[in-house]
């Protein structure tokens, strides 16, 4: 997982990494946090993974964008959108926790809750 940061002194922009990283962090998720104001590589890597269509008008996306590996995720608002959804995992592209209420969704009801909820 990478999450491209920036070190730019934007508190708009710095709320939003940390946000990213504080989920990714209390979730145990692995990452690497790549700096695009210091280092030309990271911002040119980024600039070129950025699908075209997620793009601003200008053509240069803001911090943070996010990657599982090569493979784009989105940028803040996706993110944003997916934690709303509680759909965060499946918007990184990892698997679902075990005790997560995604997984919990996706289990066929015993035939004693089945009558619960009919009552």
């Amino acid at each position: 997982m990478k999450c491209i940061a920036t070190t730019v002194r934007t508190a708009k922009i710095r709320k939003k990494q940390q946000e990213v990283v504080g989920f990714l962090e209390a979730n145990k998720i692995d990452f690497q946090e790549l700096d695009i104001a210091g280092n030309e590589d990271n911002r040119l890597w980024m600039r070129e993974h950025v699908p075209s269509e997620k793009k601003p008008q200008n053509g240069i996306p803001l911090p943070p964008q996010i990657f599982n590996e090569e493979g784009y995720c989105g940028d803040f608002e996706s993110f944003f959108s997916a934690k709303e959804e509680n759909s965060v995992h499946s918007f990184l592209g990892i698997g679902t926790p075990p005790d997560s209420k995604d997984e919990e969704d996706e289990q066929p009801l015993t035939e004693d809750e089945d009558e619960e909820m009919a009552e």
